[in-house]
């Protein structure tokens, strides 16, 4: 391993560009394209839900190259899969030919783990590096220029909201009539005293104070490291006044005291109706269908977020350990899965938002029956279009799970928001430097 060193990353806004005539692992194509080296078993390890099991893309792959097999193994909580991802590398037992990485921890793959990763430009996959909009493989990319992952995704934001718990509530369920009435943060949680007073008995107007963190700061250029990359997390203002917000909606009662991913009520909660909004990336769209079920369809809908900019929350890599005896097949395989027509295919399906120009400009027209027709291709481009610049840093992943931790200690055992603070503060600085 090489000496840690910490690199930030710049992540542009999306910007409108001329869609690309990209040849490299388009379609599913007709032609079956046998495994070159014999029979190949490949290994794909990801998490949550990437979409490709759920589209039957590794069947697809599978019965266009005869002799390869996949097998495929997915942990639902990131944060599970992660550390036990770190102990199979460091054992050289049990990694697969493909890891899923989040983009939180891409930074730290980049800065620390360039050699535990096959650089992409000596693979078939090297083709596809320059489809992405301009900031997402630059993320990936080590100062000498290695390549480490292929882009699934990206995280546009949005607003997800229960039509029908507003409308219960006296609340406008018009997706632009809503956007209006909550323009701000301080509006959208104003908001939510008045659906207070009228909820419907055991529905909370938020899911989890963690989850209108996220949001917030989604929205900032600047966020737990600066341009230099130095860690700031303790000493930023934008952060501790988004913790306060946050925490405030929390002591108000205005959220339903869940973890995001982790508490079973949270997901429960999608059908059951516990909460009446969330803030959601385009990714949890899909999350959300399979959670509340045919019963959830036409009771969501989506509108802008607040805060009055996009935001980006999420958005993954697949990368293949250098590990892997068969890169060669594995790099042909990420290639084809992360390919224009592939991400326009999962974003119609799961909500995952494309990450390469022309797959972006194959969604920018779709609608979702689930979410009441909403344009989905246009709430999620629009907030692409406006999401700020940010710096991404080695330990965002830590970070993120400290102030979620210390948010649920507000929430659940009525910790004061100062103390919460510095509890993070203090274990960040403990793990993060």
């Amino acid at each position: 391993m090489q000496t840690p060193r910490r690199t930030p990353v710049a992540i542009a806004a999306l910007a409108a560009c001329s869609v690309l005539v990209l040849s490299a692992c388009g379609g599913s194509g007709d032609t079956a394209t046998p495994a070159a080296g014999g029979p190949v078993d490949l290994k794909v390890n990801l998490f949550g839900t990437f979409g490709y099991q759920e589209l039957g893309l590794f069947e697809e792959y599978e019965k266009a190259h005869p002799g390869v097999t996949i097998s495929y193994e997915s942990t639902q909580d990131e944060d599970k899969y992660w550390p036990a991802l770190q102990t199979r590398m460091a054992s050289g037992a049990g990694v697969a030919d493909v890891q899923g990485i989040e983009v939180s921890r891409i930074a730290d793959v980049v800065a620390n783990q360039p050699d535990q990763w096959t650089d992409l430009r000596d693979t078939p996959a090297a083709d596809a590096i320059g489809r992405y909009i301009d900031w997402k493989e630059p993320a990936a990319t080590t100062p000498d220029g290695a390549v480490l992952g292929l882009g699934t995704d990206i995280g546009p934001m949005g607003m997800c909201y229960r039509s029908d718990l507003l409308q219960q509530a006296g609340l406008p369920t018009d997706p632009t009539q809503l956007a209006a009435q909550m323009s701000t943060w301080d509006a959208y949680l104003a908001l939510g005293e008045t659906f207070k007073a009228k909820a419907p008995a055991g529905t909370a107007w938020a899911d989890a104070a963690g989850g209108i963190y996220d949001a917030m700061t989604s929205q900032l250029a600047v966020k737990n490291y600066d341009k230099d990359g130095k860690l700031i997390f303790d000493s930023n203002p934008d952060l501790r006044s988004r913790f306060d917000t946050a925490a405030k909606a929390a002591q108000a009662g205005l959220t339903a005291k869940l973890e995001q991913f982790a508490d079973p009520g949270w997901d429960q909660g999608f059908s059951s109706g516990s909460y009446a909004t969330i803030a959601c990336p385009s990714w949890m769209i899909g999350y959300i269908k399979g959670k509340a079920g045919d019963g959830g369809s036409g009771k969501w809908n989506i509108t802008s977020l607040p805060g009055g900019a996009g935001g980006n929350w999420g958005g993954s890599y697949l990368a293949i350990p250098e590990s892997s005896q068969h890169k060669t097949e594995a790099a042909e395989l990420i290639s084809w899965l992360t390919a224009p027509e592939q991400q326009a295919r999962l974003f119609e399906k799961v909500g995952n938002f494309p990450s390469t120009k022309d797959g972006i400009a194959k969604v920018s027209g779709t609608t979702d029956p689930y979410f009441n027709n909403a344009p989905i291709g246009k709430i999620f481009s629009d907030s692409a279009n406006a999401a700020p610049v940010q710096i991404l840093g080695a330990q965002d992943g830590v970070i993120k799970n400290e102030v979620s931790q210390a948010l649920l200690s507000v929430e659940t055992a009525g910790v004061t928001m100062d103390a919460a603070w510095a509890t993070a503060v203090n274990n960040v600085k403990n793990q993060a430097g």
